[in-house]
Formats: C-alpha cells, structure tokens, sequence
C-alpha cells in the first residue's frame, strides 16, 4: 500500500498561525508535532513503505524537512510537485499515475496533510478493512461518526450493507443546515465525511476516465509531457488546463461501486482556532494556554504565543494568538470570521497574509528580526553541509557575524573561514557565496544595508567553487 498525502491547503481561518507560504499543514501542536508529521506517522503505522505527498512548489523544501526530522529512513518518500492548485481530483489522479507505473493494482490510501486523527488503533483497523475492499476494485471511503450536528462538514448516507460493518454509499450530501444535521443525527445512517480514500490506483484511473473524460485527458497530457521521478514537477503550461474539481464532486458521487467505512477515529479538521484550542488542556477556569501567559480573573479563554509573554485580565471566551509580526483577539463564537480578516488583508496587500518573519529555504531558514529603511536585520541558519547560491546584490551589502559552527565564505572568488564571533562584508556588485563545512549547523547575523533591500535584488551566479 502507497499513502499519498494531499499537502496544498492555506487553512485561512488559522491565521496569524496558517499563511500561504506556511499553511496549516506545518503548524506545531503543543506535543511539538505538525500536522504534516502526523499524517506521515499515521502512514508509516498503517504498513505503509512508502510515502507520495502532491504539494506545491513554494511547500516542497518545508515538507522534506519535515518528514527528515522524523528519523524514518524506512519509509520511501516521493513527490508529486502541482505548479497551480486545481484541487482534490486532479491531485489524485496525479498521484494515481504515478503509482500505476510501478503497479497499476497497487493499493493507495489518501490523506490529508492537516487533518488529526487521535485514535490511530480505530484508524489502522479501518484502514486494513478499507484495504481488503478497496482490492476488489471498491472505491472506499471513510465515514466518521458525528458526535454533534455539524454544518460545516459533508455528510455520507450509508446504504445496503457491503460487510463486516462496511456499506455502500447511498448518496454524498452537502454541508446542511441545524435542523438537518440534526435529524442525521437521529437516523444513525449519516456520517462526516472527512475525506479519506482508500482504492486502487487502476480504479481510480478508470472512474475518472469514465466520469470526467476531459479531466482525465488533460491529466494524462500533463503527466507525459513532465518529467518523471522521485520529485516530479508537473509541467506547468500542461497543468494550467487541468479543471479544479473535488475528489467528491468529480467522481466519488458519482461512481457506482462505492463504499463506506464507518469509523470513531478522533477525527478533527482543525479548521477554527476554536478546534485547535481542544488540543490543549484547560485549568480549573477552562483556560488553555499554549506559550507562556498570565491570567487573572479570567475564564473560558485561549492563548498561544510564540516569543512574548500575553497578560489577561478580567476577560472571558477569548481566542487570542500572538505570533512576531501579527496579534488576534477574537470572541470564541466569532473565530470563522478570521477568514474575512484574511480577506481585508489580501485586499490591502498585507504580507503578514502571505509568509511568517521565519522563511524557510532548502539550505536552511531565516528570521527578520528588524527592517528600517536602509538597513535590515536577519538572524541566518544554515544546515550543515548546506550552502547559498552564489550571488551578488546591485543594490545592497552584507556583513556577517558568526554566532555558532563554522562559516565558509566566498568573496569574489577567495575563501576564508570564519568561527564564533567572526566578520565578513560582501560589498554591492560583489560575488559571495556561504557554505557550513561543518557538521552543526552554522548561526550567524546578517545586516543588510542600501537604498534598496528587495528580495529581487538577487543576480545569480555559477558556482565559485
């Protein structure tokens, strides 16, 4: 069995924490886990060898460091890189094609990246069951027991019983109003649908063929006209056709040979800070706090910060999370309206919508600690073994002071070696180029100054090396 992991989602109601170039998919929990790294477990845990994630671009080197801190070299992982979204359908299918070339019967189970799962036992058992379905050529889906009439998830209807407590799906039904989610409740025939799959990777292929053939066309065209391998890059202009379509919508409501498999899981989508707050215990006074923060007469309330000590007082029902360059406070029955903040934002052209002051890179990260106009701030860390492009800037220079490991850097094509406490410049117009020979990972300050400090300013050069 093949897990493929579905990575693309921006999870705004989450922000100041999800942005777009760091969605929910990587948000810590307070056991230190993203959700990311817990889909990948989950895989692993379930028998599975081998790891497919369909993912942008702009997430690739996030998400390979991700699975790379979990110290799972068993587990085989592959991408599948989207250079647009066009949702769930297509992303499958995707990932369809790519496994049928190793085996078109090949079993695989789809994932969401930013989905929590708390009973794994009830999980890996619903999984073996869907597994032995799925290979008689079933289209499997999960269905989650609600615990509350829910109206802002999917329902799935069961039908005839197939066996051993799986049924066939009597019909998909969109997010209902109270008064319906209420009497699904009372039938005990409806569950949550929490967008699990579990098929073959000919089946799926097949069905879509069959429901959406200019879907699947378009699909098939992008996939032979990309390159092929351990990390795909989806051809672009051949993907820009492709239509965005639900995995849902486009096939599974479709499709006749169609399964459930009811299950209690724990099953959260986290989709509202409220959500997220379970996740944390609460004091006598139901609060939950996440960071470090101090509460007085104060009841029923959430904190979480990253680097600054929150104070309330004499507050009640709050959500308030603190990150270093934005603050929410909001009532608890008003947090999904933190998807219209986002939306302001967006029109306003407000970055803080967009990326965190920690950006990551593949050779590392870097945090903005303080930008002015003329100069710039940056606390640097680069993996060891890892290195910058070399570069130049037309516009700004750059000083380097080394706060831990080893610096190797190159000036207009000479070397010098720099260790705790170290200096170095690189002048506008000048070639540099920094490398960690070292085998920690290598800290350091970088003051930018200039008239102009944009990332464009940027001119790529071969290696000095």
């Amino acid at each position: 069995m093949v897990a493929v992991i579905l990575s693309g989602g921006a999870g705004t109601r989450l922000w100041p924490v999800s942005r777009e170039q760091y969605p929910k998919p990587f948000m810590k929990l307070p056991d230190g886990q993203s959700l990311l790294q817990k889909a990948f477990l989950r895989a692993a845990r379930v028998g599975a060898r081998q790891v497919l994630t369909v993912t942008g671009q702009e997430y690739y080197f996030s998400t390979a460091n991700e699975y790379q801190t979990l110290g799972l070299p068993e587990v085989q992982t592959s991408y599948v890189i989207e250079p647009l979204r066009r949702n769930t359908a297509p992303a499958i299918a995707m990932a369809a094609l790519w496994i049928a070339q190793q085996n078109p019967d090949e079993v695989m189970l789809v994932l969401s990246a930013d989905h929590l799962i708390l009973r794994e036992e009830a999980f890996a058992q619903a999984v073996a069951q869907a597994k032995t379905i799925a290979q008689q050529d079933f289209l499997v889906t999960f269905g989650i027991q609600p615990t509350y009439p829910a109206t802002n998830f999917g329902y799935i209807e069961q039908g005839l019983p197939l066996q051993d407590g799986a049924y066939r799906v009597a019909r998909f039904v969109e997010k209902p109003d109270r008064q319906t989610a209420e009497a699904y409740l009372l039938t005990g025939r409806y569950h949550w649908n929490a967008g699990i799959f579990c098929f073959k990777a000919s089946a799926y292929l097949d069905a879509l063929q069959r429901l959406q053939s200019q879907m699947y066309e378009a699909v098939l065209a992008c996939w032979q006209g990309s390159e092929q391998g351990d990390v795909t890059y989806l051809d672009a202009a051949l993907f820009k056709p492709v239509p965005s379509e639900s995995v849902d919508y486009a096939v599974m409501e479709k499709a006749e040979q169609v399964v459930v498999v009811p299950a209690d899981l724990g099953w959260s989508d986290l989709g509202s800070w409220d959500a997220a707050a379970q996740m944390v215990p609460p004091d006598d006074s139901g609060n939950r706090v996440f960071g470090e923060a101090v509460l007085l007469e104060t009841t029923n309330t959430f904190v979480q910060t990253e680097d600054r000590v929150v104070a309330v007082i004499g507050a009640s029902d709050l959500v308030i999370v603190d990150t270093r360059d934005a603050l929410l406070v909001a009532r608890r029955d008003k947090v999904q309206d933190v998807k219209k903040v986002v939306e302001q934002l967006t029109q306003s052209k407000n970055d803080t919508v967009r990326r965190h002051r920690t950006i990551q890179r593949p050779w590392g990260s870097y945090v903005t600690l303080e930008e002015t106009h003329g100069f710039k701030i940056r606390r640097v860390v680069v993996k060891p073994g890892q290195a910058l492009s070399n570069h130049l800037h037309h516009h700004r220079s750059e000083h380097w002071t080394v706060l831990r490991g080893t610096a190797q850097v190159w000036l207009d094509g000479k070397v010098q070696m720099l260790r705790h406490g170290e200096s170095a410049s690189a002048l506008a117009g000048v070639a540099h180029q920094l490398l960690n020979p070292g085998l920690l990972e290598l800290v350091l300050i970088e003051v930018q100054t200039g008239e102009y400090l944009g990332e464009d300013d940027v001119r790529r050069l071969g290696s000095p090396v």
